[in-house]
């Protein structure tokens, strides 16, 4: 019985879910629809959408045009809006949560089941992802050399990755006054 049965129908006759009752059946749709894709889509889709939260939160804060290009590439990877909003979300609290502990793991696991080729695909990705706010920090730069060692990918793939943004990426480390 929900709590708003028990508190009687509402004037206008039979009751209506509330807001979260109503986020909740949506939220239920969509991991349905998440739990529906092949478990190895699913486990590859979760690394691809970690990861790039990982990128995203380098500099300790994930913006909001981080999150809308983490967004839009989980698009591109193959899931709907509703579900990629969802993914990442759910990265985004991963890395804020974890995300020391589970960074190198989570990176090496899906070294072990992509090819080549999509490491090189999420690496630029990332590039997307950590030069959507502002351009790409010291320390996002950081992270991404990380990632891009942690792929086994070598320097001339790199190279070519770090090219197409080089107009974004910080000459030098960020200052910030008092620190």
């Amino acid at each position: 019985m929900s709590f708003m049965r028990f508190l009687g129908p509402r004037s206008s006759g039979a009751p209506q879910p509330s807001p979260i009752e109503t986020e909740t059946v949506a939220v239920r749709h969509i991991v349905a629809r998440l739990e529906s894709l092949p478990p190895e889509q699913a486990r590859f889709l979760a690394g691809v959408a970690y990861i790039l939260a990982r990128a995203a939160n380098a500099d300790m804060e994930i913006s909001e045009v981080e999150l809308d290009t983490i967004q839009r590439v989980l698009v591109e990877s193959g899931l709907d809006e509703s579900q990629a909003l969802l993914v990442a979300e759910m990265a985004k609290l991963q890395e804020r949560t974890s995300g020391g502990t589970s960074d190198y793991q989570v990176t090496r696991e899906f070294h072990d089941e992509s090819t080549e080729q999509q490491r090189i695909d999420l690496l630029e990705s990332c590039y997307r992802v950590a030069a959507a706010d502002r351009g790409i920090s010291g320390q996002e730069s950081a992270v991404l050399d990380e990632i891009a060692r942690e792929f086994d990918l070598d320097r001339d793939q790199i190279a070519r990755v770090r090219a197409k943004f080089a107009d974004q990426v910080s000459a030098r480390m960020d200052y910030r006054p008092g620190s």
